[in-house]
């Protein structure tokens, strides 16, 4: 799942970060034209290869916010999608005769994008991840981190971690679910590097005789898969391939069992129907992404 203010490219990174049109996607829409503004929540599913395995990706697309005259809890729209989609695996887990196999499509992270200013996250900002970080994995991400300098990016990252730290507000990985020491060092790497300085494009250019996705500069092209120009490829790599399992379980054991909870202890009579425990369920592989 994406979530931040209007116009910081949340529909173009997805499309970049999954190297397909995936959001968005529409018959009237080619490669050279302006991508069309997000007014609804939105899902795409598309299958996609990592290493040989096929795997079913669900984006869900949310408008942009923050450009209205009243901003005020303009996350709930949000997390109701976030809970409808536990409250549908939950009705099918309930069932007494449920599936062998439950369809997920539950959200198993969101990319939150921050405005590249160099300054401090906007109120708005901590408050939609505060609220948002109740009910699913976030993953802070500095969208178009192009316009700003190293030196910039540098602080502006460092600012935006102390800030999350001050607010409360636990961006995944989590280091209470770290399970070992290996976890912690590596998940340790990932949480210094937060937030990703990322750069999205789905435009081409020819550099050095090959064909890049990237963004064009009067000084050149900012290349959005290249180390050296942003972390585009680390962000990739740890949602698609290192943490993809993992995020899913969290969102399992944690998010999903604490909605599961609240839900089964309001309407106490309905703990009766679970059969099994939910550790024995077999949920297919279905990852959604914010």
């Amino acid at each position: 799942l994406t979530a931040g203010q209007s116009g910081l490219g949340k529909s173009t990174l997805v499309n970049t970060l999954f190297k397909s049109q995936v959001s968005r996607r529409t018959t009237s829409w080619s490669r050279d034209e302006k991508i069309p503004k997000t007014v609804e929540i939105k899902s795409v599913s598309h299958v996609i290869e990592e290493g040989g395995v096929k795997m079913k990706l669900t984006v869900v697309d949310t408008p942009g916010f923050g450009d209205q005259i009243n901003n005020e809890n303009c996350w709930e729209p949000i997390s109701k999608y976030i809970n409808e989609q536990y409250e549908k695996f939950l009705k099918e887990e309930v069932n007494i005769a449920r599936k062998k196999r439950i369809p997920d499509t539950r959200v198993h992270c969101c990319l939150y994008f921050i405005s590249p200013t160099g300054h401090s996250l906007r109120q708005l900002d901590i408050e939609f991840m505060k609220h948002l970080s109740r009910v699913v994995n976030i993953i802070p991400v500095i969208a178009k981190s192009d316009t700003l300098t190293l030196d910039e990016k540098t602080e502006f990252k460092q600012r935006v971690r102390k800030e999350l730290e001050a607010c409360g507000i636990e961006c995944y990985p989590q280091k209470e679910f770290d399970e070992d020491m290996e976890d912690k060092s590596d998940n340790d790497k990932i949480r210094e590097a937060m937030p990703f300085a990322v750069v999205g494009s789905d435009k081409e250019y020819q550099v050095n005789g090959k064909r890049v996705l990237g963004r064009k500069t009067a000084w050149g092209v900012v290349e959005v898969e290249n180390p050296n120009h942003c972390e585009f490829s680390l962000l990739r790599d740890f949602m698609i391939r290192s943490h993809l399992q993992d995020l899913k379980e969290v969102t399992h054991n944690i998010h999903y069992e604490t909605y599961r909870a609240k839900r089964l202890n309001d309407n106490g009579g309905l703990t009766l129907l679970v059969p099994m425990p939910i550790k024995h369920t077999q949920v297919t592989s279905n990852m959604q992404v914010f």
